[in-house]
């Protein structure tokens, strides 16, 4: 059965003349990559465009011969969206574009809070507000750490093979970064709590 091959069975099948493997690996990874990107694009059209361009990228270097499997399939993709992501900012920094944040509309038009009263809805608002504030006040090897870790869902092997350290240093920079949030919760008297 395909879903239970590797990563790199299913790109040798993909290039052995089966699409549907490449289909397989793009679901497998689907959820992992998109988190990622949608934690610095926040807008969802965006996001979009960044996530098919990242695996137009990687069916165009598999079918051109460009990946060589080192078990790291998976840091080899975010690297690329990644790459992508900071070239989106570069464009719209040499653009001079400002777009408008939508996160908090998808947020209170979400299903998940249709029986939430506004108060509750506000409080929610709040609370993502401050984790957002605690986390770009971090420095950027330890907001990327939190960032591939908990909203991307990465392990600390492929957050340490995608940024280029071990795996100890990754460990290090998320304690790092826990201990800073809490200081900054204390210096701001922040509360994170929805009750």
């Amino acid at each position: 059965m395909k879903s239970k091959m590797t990563d790199y069975e299913l790109i040798k099948s993909y290039v052995d003349g089966n699409e549907r493997s490449i289909e397989l690996l793009i679901l497998r990874h689907k959820s992992k990559v998109y988190s990622y990107i949608s934690l610095y694009i926040r807008n969802r059209d965006l996001a979009d465009d960044v996530f098919q361009d990242t695996f137009l990228k990687v069916v165009q270097s598999i079918r051109a011969g460009r990946y060589q499997d080192d078990g790291r399939f998976i840091s080899w993709v975010m690297r690329i969206a990644h790459n992508l992501i900071i070239d989106h900012f570069r464009h719209e920094k040499q653009m001079g574009i400002v777009l408008n944040d939508d996160y908090e509309a998808d947020l209170l038009n979400s299903r998940k809070l249709s029986d939430d009263n506004v108060e509750d809805v506000i409080v929610r608002r709040q609370v993502m507000r401050d984790v957002r504030s605690l986390i770009n006040g971090l420095p950027e090897d330890q907001r990327e750490v939190v960032i591939m870790r908990h909203y991307a869902g990465m392990s600390f092997k492929e957050i340490a093979d995608m940024t280029g350290v071990s795996i100890n240093t990754a460990l290090g920079r998320m304690r790092y970064a826990l201990i800073n949030m809490r200081k900054i919760m204390v210096e701001k008297n922040i509360t994170l709590s929805l009750s």
